[in-house]
């Protein structure tokens, strides 16, 4: 009889359950000691950031190419539903690019978008693509002749978002700024297209 009591507690404490059993009543539960689950980034609320970059343009219906470094500020807001992230942006940028033709030099001074944004989230690793309106300064010299312009048109582009901390994330955007033709005195109508690279870092409140 003897021998069957220590047949059965031996077989016992060979099952999961027993196993657990021990392991909780020597505090080492692999549930109380399991590694917290990983959380998803969250990029939903408001931010605000800075951003540097290049652009290469072109002054429409003339040979001007101007061309230069362009920084300034953005802001926006993202909304979030499971990876799908939607958002809208706005920015304003200095920018040095000009370009001479012949006795004329074309440049564009400055500019700023209202963008929509919508991406895919791979927890803190952001896709997206943007699309909305843009307008932008336009400043045609020639000798002793000045003109400046306010032009409007449209921009879109494609970025990628990476969040380093839950309040700070960093980033780099295409975007393409189509600014359309208004009319400059003594010269006549131009507009700018523009291909800009930049990278930029959000603070997230």
């Amino acid at each position: 009889m003897k021998k069957i009591v220590l047949a059965a507690s031996a077989a016992f404490l060979t099952t999961p359950d027993a196993v657990l059993a021990a392991d909780v009543m020597d505090g080492r539960s692999p549930y109380l000691n399991a590694p917290p689950p990983a959380l998803a980034y969250n990029w939903i609320g408001p931010y605000a950031g800075l951003n540097l970059g290049y652009e290469w343009a072109s002054a429409t219906g003339s040979g001007a190419n101007p061309g230069g470094f362009a920084g300034g500020a953005q802001a926006g807001y993202n909304w979030q539903s499971g990876e799908f992230v939607l958002g809208l942006e706005t920015d304003l940028q200095a920018s040095g690019a000009g370009d001479r033709f012949a006795n004329w030099k074309f440049s564009n001074p400055w500019f700023g978008t209202l963008r929509g944004r919508a991406g895919y989230a791979m927890n803190n690793v952001l896709l997206y693509g943007t699309l909305g309106i843009a307008y932008g300064g336009g400043r045609l010299e020639h000798a002793f002749l000045t003109d400046s312009n306010t032009h409007f048109g449209w921009a879109g582009g494609l970025g990628i978002e990476i969040g380093l901390t839950p309040s700070l994330s960093a980033r780099a955007e295409y975007l393409f700024v189509d600014l359309a033709d208004q009319r400059y005195r003594g010269y006549g109508n131009t507009g700018f297209e523009a291909n800009i690279l930049r990278f930029g870092v959000n603070f997230r409140f």
